[in-house]
């Protein structure tokens, strides 16, 4: 060992200690009783932290370093110095004792740091114990504090029990009071209006009693102005053999006369030659004076003259100024009624045989110059039907000889197209739907022609006028009548030269719709009757006999419609249509295809309107409204049938089961119409709009059903009623009431409505009208029987209702027969109507009895099949759908730009959203001011609004498109076709797109309402800004929201909505100092947003760019929250960012189709769509 002190070796040194040495003993020392006991207790430590532990450890770890060199000190010798070394053992016991006391010392100062540590635990157990009574009295305060909230908090409930409970007191005891008093009111109300019902009755009566006194009033002065015509006709008849006889008389004594002149003559007597001759001459010219002016009295009374057929029709108030301030609709009925085309077609042809006779041509051949382009526009001779009373058979022989070889010449000034004239200068938006060339050269002559006209008119009456000549430089001119009748003239050609061009278009459309109707006829009769390729249906029952001969009827109609609109050309296409429709339906036929549960489907439209689908009417306002713009046009040409010719036993039930298509084609609609989410809205309208009918059909149907309504109640009115057809009627309310019913029914149902029995009583000549009224009251009560129990009531009160009034007009009509026939007519009408309400109901549970199919991948497996049928195999993809195939073409070369542009904008967003919670747009698109839009960044996750069916939810929510190729092909496909300017037609729409053309309509007319909204709010937002309007945020955003609505509301309601009636909705006008600032900018507003509505504008590009944009957000980006938020960014560079719920609307509808078609029509995509 070395010391520490000299730093040199030294000896060790060797010690022992006795074991009797009670002082250094080695046994462990004795632990107190105390400290054994407080150490066995278990207690939980106090809580410890880590610096507190980590400090604990240093300090036992220098505890034990000192404990080491303790003990190493004691084992070290103590230096010795080597000059004593000699005498060490002389003092040995010195040093034993020495190193006694030391060892003594040690011991003591062992037992003193023993008894220190000892202490230094008291003290560490004394401060635990003080923390655990600190904390022991801080958590019995707390547990004190909460206890003592939770009876005040108990205490709180309490009395808002109490609270609540009276308060439910009161409001049960004012609810009570306020019942009572409502049925006080009730009663009173009830006393009142059961004495204003007796008032009502009493003054009814009363005036039913004075409308009968004056009703007899009124047959008695048509009875004595009856006499009086008859005994005015009788003398004037009289005079006119009268008449006839003097002129007889001077013919005789004239020839008399003549013959003696002669036989003088001839006795020579040559001195008398010219004196006789003198006399002749005078008494010659004496009587041409008198049949001149004989001939001249029966003209002005019969034909009338020039100028009082003018004055009649300048009574009529037609002319450029009057039209131009008349309403449309009060000019259209003008021009339609009767006495107007009388008073029109007779002045017209008077002017006609003027001009002939001013022009002096002596070849009948140079009058034909244009009737090219009258037989065009001349409306179809009425069959002429005489009746039994007023020829004898012997005269109907000879009818036909007389009229058949007669071909009158068409009249060169059409009564109808000069008409039209006015109409087109006082209304030309509502007549003219478009803005081409011919339009334009329509309103050009138009106004030429009416012009012309009305200076003729002035010339008639007031003579020749000084007139200034455009031509030769505003020069005034004297105009004479014969002048102006050939400048007249000139005008008229031009005129019907531009409208025959402008009609040649309309004409095409309504052959087409007549065609297709045709062709609709003749599939339903092969259907029904089960024709086979050679045309032998084999043995027919009489029912489908009359199917036969009213189809054969129909079609004669429709062949004579179609023969006027194209002549033979649109016959030839007729029936290569109607040979088309056979070769078709037969092929499909031997093709076959299995019957799923969905070809059980059966509709039966409404007898008043053609089946179509809910969903739709929306969809079709665009197409509705361009065909409602000309119709009156169309009314004045409207095609004259006599009742005789439609009165044919055709039926409304008739009418309608041969105005659909064919059962599979409706069964593929309906289920079309589910599968893109209408639901049941759509087969509870499905009989209410003709939303995948042409309108001019259904036109057509409403006027061949009142015709056939006119034409029975005309039958039953003549002299010798035909009652033939109230038996047809009343077999066809037979058979439909037994088609409803049960079998066991039926017996009872032919028993209780004989035909028989009805017809001994119609041609007995005294009607029973108990036994009348006793049949139509069973029809009703069985079909009440039949309908559901829930609507049993209802149409209890309805019938009884009907009833009533029923006969009350019979009552009020008096007792003549044909009053009481005609009660009977309109009975079955009513009955007819409520069978025909019957089946649609059966129609819509039967739709609901399958709605697991509809909502299921059965649906879509359907419209697989269904197209597959029409279609053929995928693998003909290329030849059977070429319109699919351009369709797909035109999008796939720029898909990968727009779709790469549509996540470039979707990651930008992402990272705006990152950075900031608030942003404004890169640009903003304004015209002047500043910008006041400020955006926020903060969106709700909006959910689709999607209606989608169910099974197409399930497999994708937000439908957004993962960049699949069809899939997005197909999508923006569908993009491109609705951002079109031109509205949609069936020959732009893909083959898989064909049944929803009218929804794909809708969503363009939508988009085109949002383009036309968002230029609007720019307009006004610039001119609120420029103008200093506004003086707040608040008050802009008001203006605006305000002005959306409105305007949004407007172009909803208004199909013709022009410039003046968006700037007036633009206008605030509940503010009337905003309204007096705006009033003189409403011009300058006009000026601009008519400006920038043009397809070539700046802004009108922009706008269309961002409502583009927004769509493709959409449709790319999913109905969710992401597709919401870029269409918003997109609509926020235009201002637009209100409108953004109506392009989710609106978008939603093209992904639903999409994907629906993606999943239907899949396979024909892959097939298209291979290199």
């Amino acid at each position: 060992m070395e010391s520490a002190e000299r730093g040199r070796p030294v000896g060790g040194i060797a010690m022992e200690f006795p074991a009797s040495d009670g002082v250094l003993s080695c046994s462990p020392p004795t632990i107190p009783t105390w400290l054994r006991r407080r150490l066995s207790e278990t207690k939980t430590p106090p809580p410890s932290t880590i610096e507190e532990i980590e400090a604990k450890l240093r300090e036992a770890d220098l505890r034990r370093q000192k404990f080491y060199e303790n003990l190493s000190s004691k084992a070290r010798p103590k230096p010795r110095s080597p000059s004593r070394s000699s005498s060490h053992e002389d003092d040995l016991g010195q040093r034993l004792e020495a190193k006694l006391l030391a060892a003594e010392e040690k011991r003591l100062s062992m037992l003193a740091n023993a008894q220190m540590r000892l202490a230094k635990l008291d003290e560490l157990r004394q401060a635990a114990k003080t923390q655990v009574e600190m904390r022991f009295k801080k958590e019995r305060a707390e547990l004190g504090t909460k206890v003592e909230m939770r009876v005040r908090q108990a205490e709180a409930n309490r009395l808002l029990i109490l609270r609540a409970y009276r308060q439910r007191r009161a409001t049960l005891k004012e609810r009570t009071s306020q019942s009572l008093m409502r049925r006080s009111a009730r009663e009173s109300k009830y006393k009142e209006r059961v004495r204003a019902a007796m008032c009502q009755k009493r003054a009814a009566a009363e005036r039913k009693r004075l409308g009968l006194l004056e009703a007899e009033k009124r047959k008695a002065r048509a009875r004595v102005l009856q006499v009086q015509k008859v005994a005015s006709s009788i003398s004037h008849q009289r005079e006119i053999e009268r008449s006839e006889m003097k002129n007889k008389l001077e013919d005789r004594l004239q020839r008399a006369r003549r013959k003696r002149a002669e036989y003088l003559k001839q006795r020579g007597r040559p001195y008398n030659a010219v004196l006789n001759s003198l006399h002749t001459m005078h008494e010659q010219a004496d009587i041409l004076a008198r049949k001149i002016a004989r001939c001249w009295k029966k003209f002005t009374m019969l034909k009338k003259t020039t100028v009082t057929l003018v004055k009649a029709y300048n009574d009529l108030n037609i002319n450029e100024k009057s039209v131009k301030s008349l309403p449309f609709e009060q000019f259209a009925l003008l021009i339609q009624s009767t006495d107007t085309l009388h008073t029109t077609k007779a002045l017209l042809d008077r002017l006609e045989i003027r001009y002939r006779l001013s022009q002096c041509i002596p070849n009948p051949s140079a009058w034909n110059d244009i009737d090219h382009l009258l037989k065009r526009v001349a409306s179809p001779k009425r069959k002429e039907v005489p009746r039994k009373a007023v020829f004898n058979r012997e005269e109907k022989k000879t009818l036909p000889s007389r009229h058949v070889g007669r071909n009158l010449p068409l009249s060169r000034y059409q009564v109808r197209v000069v008409l039209c004239a006015y109409m087109i200068l006082g209304h030309p938006d509502a007549v003219i739907s478009g803005q081409g060339e011919r339009e334009a050269a329509l309103v050009k002559s138009a106004v030429k022609f009416v012009k012309e006209f009305d200076l003729l008119i002035k010339i008639i009456l007031n003579g020749p006028l000084e007139v200034s000549d455009e031509e030769s430089g505003h020069v005034m001119m004297r105009r004479t009548f014969r002048a102006q009748l050939a400048a007249f003239d000139s005008a008229w050609c031009s005129f019907l030269n531009s409208f025959v061009v402008w009609k040649a278009k309309d004409a095409r459309s309504l052959e087409e719709d007549l065609v297709r109707a045709a062709c609709r006829l003749e599939l339903s009769m092969i259907q029904t009757c089960k024709m086979t390729p050679d045309g032998d249906s084999g043995p027919l029952s009489h029912d489908m006999k009359a199917i036969q001969k009213q189809v054969s009827e129909d079609q004669k109609l429709l062949r004579e419609k179609v023969l006027h609109l194209g002549g033979g050309a649109g016959i030839e296409r007729m029936e290569t249509a109607l040979s088309d429709t056979r070769k078709k339906f037969f092929n499909a036929k031997e093709n076959g295809s299995p019957i799923t549960p969905l070809s059980t489907l059966i509709l039966s439209p409404s007898p008043a309107s053609s089946s179509s689908f809910g969903s739709s009417v929306k969809a079709s306002n665009a197409s509705v409204s361009s065909q409602k713009q000309s119709s009156v046009v169309r009314s004045l040409f409207r095609e004259h049938a006599d009742p005789k010719e439609v009165s044919s036993p055709v039926s409304s039930s008739s009418i309608s089961r041969f105005s659909g298509e064919s059962l599979d084609m409706e069964n593929v609609r309906i289920v079309n119409e589910y599968v893109h989410g209408e639901r049941l809205a759509f087969a509870d309208s499905f009989s209410s709009a003709g939303g995948y009918q042409s309108n001019i059909m259904a036109k057509v149907k409403e006027t061949m059903e009142k015709a056939f309504w006119d034409g029975i109640i005309e039958s039953v009115r003549q002299d010798e009623p035909n009652y033939s057809h109230v038996v047809g009627l009343m077999s066809e309310v037979r058979d439909g009431i037994c088609a409803l019913a049960p079998a066991s029914w039926r017996q009872e149902i032919i028993e209780a409505i004989d035909l028989e029995i009805l017809t001994q009583v119609l041609n007995s000549g005294k009607l029973d009208i108990n036994f009348l009224g006793r049949i139509l009251e069973y029809a009703l009560t069985t079909l009440r029987k039949l309908s559901a129990p829930a609507y049993e009531d209802e149409l209890k009160k309805k019938h009884q209702q009907f009833m009533k009034d029923l006969a009350e007009t019979c009552w009020a009509s008096g007792s003549s027969e044909n009053s009481q026939v005609i009660a009977l007519i309109k009975g079955l009408r009513f009955v007819l109507e409520q069978i025909q309400e019957l089946k649609q109901e059966v129609s819509k549970a039967r739709i609901r009895i399958l709605e697991p199919f509809l909502n299921g991948p059965e649906a879509l497996y359907f419209l697989g099949k269904a197209f597959t049928n029409r279609y053929g195999h995928p693998s003909n993809a290329l030849t059977a759908l070429p319109s699919t195939a351009k369709w797909l073409s035109s999008v796939r070369g720029g898909k990968d730009e727009e779709w790469n542009e549509h996540k470039c904008l979707l990651s930008e967003l992402t990272r705006r959203q990152e950075n900031s919670s608030s942003f404004l747009p890169t640009t903003t698109l304004r015209t002047g001011g500043s910008s006041l839009v400020k955006m926020n960044g903060n969106q709700v996750d909006v959910s689709s609004t999607s209606s989608a069916t169910t099974f197409i939810e399930t497999i994708d929510p937000h439908l957004e498109c993962k960049g699949e190729e069809i899939d997005l092909l197909v999508r923006l496909g569908l993009l491109k076709l609705v951002n079109k300017i031109a509205g949609l037609t069936e020959g732009e729409l893909p083959e898989t797109m064909s049944l929803n053309l009218f929804r794909l309509r809708g969503v363009q007319s939508q988009v085109q309402k949002i383009v036309v909204i968002a230029t609007s709010v720019l307009v006004l937002r610039q001119t609120l800004l420029s103008q200093r309007i506004v003086t707040s945020q608040a008050q802009m955003d008001t203006i605006l929201s305000s002005s959306v609505k409105q305007l949004s509301e407007c172009l909803d309601s208004a199909a013709d909505a022009g410039i003046k009636d968006i700037v007036e909705m633009l206008t605030p006008e509940d503010d009337k100092s905003v309204d007096t600032k705006l009033h003189p900018m409403k011009e300058l507003m006009a000026r601009m947003l008519s400006k920038s509505l043009q397809e070539d504008d700046a802004v009108f590009t922009r706008v269309s760019r961002a409502v583009y944009l927004a769509l493709r957000g959409i449709v790319l980006g999913g109905t969710g929250k992401q597709g919401r938020e870029l269409a918003e960014t997109a609509l926020q560079k235009v201002g637009a960012s209100l409108l953004v719920d109506e392009v989710v609307k609106a978008a939603t509808v093209l992904v639903v189709t999409a994907k629906v078609s993606v999943i239907v029509h899949g396979p024909w995509y892959a097939n298209l769509t291979k290199d």
